[in-house]
């Protein structure tokens, strides 16, 4: 029904559209971007003019060998810890869900002390594992001995750190996957099970790819934190990039310009890993709203069948 604007009803509906055109108006958005602008300009402003920061030497050694090195080897540690973490990670979390009390309460402990100390202390521990056992032996119990290394021979900067991480990356790996996998109903187990599968089989193929939705985030953020943890392996003397940084400060004195380098490079890092997340996370998240988002003909079925309904 058509109502004239000059009836009062008609003047009522027109004001209720005016006053919603106008609340709709992003003016406090506005306004939060342009403080938010405003701020950022300022901060950028006195970092770029302040002498102190030396950033001609900040230009000088971004790119430098010795730098770059430490940069590969920090790179190394993260993929090679985190391999390991996430292997390990996976049988703790299926000791963590079994059934038997014994693989629960093991998985349990070593989640408890790995957990409860901090990374720098099991570095340090590791790296100075000779204190406590000089020569690691490999022998049948009650039989004869395969072989007998010095400690100090095996442990090294390299050998300590890789070992500190992965340890410790597994106990927070652990709780991630244990945590996506009883995420998913137990049933669709139940069900996959009772139609002639194995539960290794109904693990594999029911039971993880729909906990990987809750696996990857965490996952990811426990990346970009392990490339930060990377730098505590500059106390046991482990070329990363923090003691590479480190090792030409202490030359030059340039302490400051050094670190911003470090800063720099962990900065690049870490976005790079921030953008590849969300892109792993939006695929893993499609299934959420029986849609992918990301196609333009789905947009317009979606977009259709929603005007269809309001037209009714």
């Amino acid at each position: 029904m058509n109502i004239p604007k000059s009836s009062p009803l008609g003047a009522n509906s027109i004001d209720r559209d005016v006053s919603r055109a106008l609340a709709s108006r992003p003016y406090g958005r506005w306004l939060a971007w342009a403080v938010a602008l405003f701020i950022l300009a300022k901060f950028i402003w006195l970092i770029s003019h302040n002498d102190s920061f030396q950033w001609p030497v900040v230009g000088k050694w971004l790119f430098n060998p010795s730098v770059l090195d430490g940069l590969a080897v920090t790179l190394g540690l993260t993929a090679v810890a985190m391999v390991l973490g996430i292997v390990i990670g996976i049988v703790l979390a299926l000791m963590r869900v079994s059934d038997s009390l014994l693989l629960r309460n093991m998985s349990g402990v070593y989640i408890w002390i790995f957990r409860g100390t901090p990374l720098l202390v099991q570095l340090i521990f590791w790296y100075n594992l000779s204190a406590l056992f000089p020569q690691i032996t490999v022998s049948i119990p009650f039989g004869p001995t395969l072989g007998q290394w010095t400690t100090n021979s095996l442990i090294t900067p390299l050998t300590a750190a890789i070992v500190g991480l992965a340890l410790n990356e597994a106990a927070y790996m652990t709780e991630i996957i244990r945590s996506g996998l009883i995420s998913v109903d137990s049933k669709q187990a139940e069900t996959a099970m009772a139609f002639g599968m194995t539960r290794g089989r109904a693990l594999r193929r029911i039971i993880i790819p729909q906990a990987m939705r809750t696996i990857i985030p965490p996952t990811g953020s426990q990346v970009i934190s392990l490339i930060k943890a990377t730098s505590l392996v500059s106390v046991i003397a482990m070329g990363d990039l923090l003691y590479s940084v480190q090792a030409v400060y202490n030359r030059t004195f340039e302490i400051i310009p050094m670190l911003m380098v470090a800063v720099a490079w962990y900065l690049f890092i870490t976005s790079i890993l921030n953008v590849f997340q969300r892109y792993i996370e939006r695929y893993y998240a499609r299934g959420e709203h029986g849609l992918n988002v990301s196609n333009p003909a789905n947009e317009a079925v979606e977009h259709s069948t929603t005007v269809g309904f309001e037209v009714k």
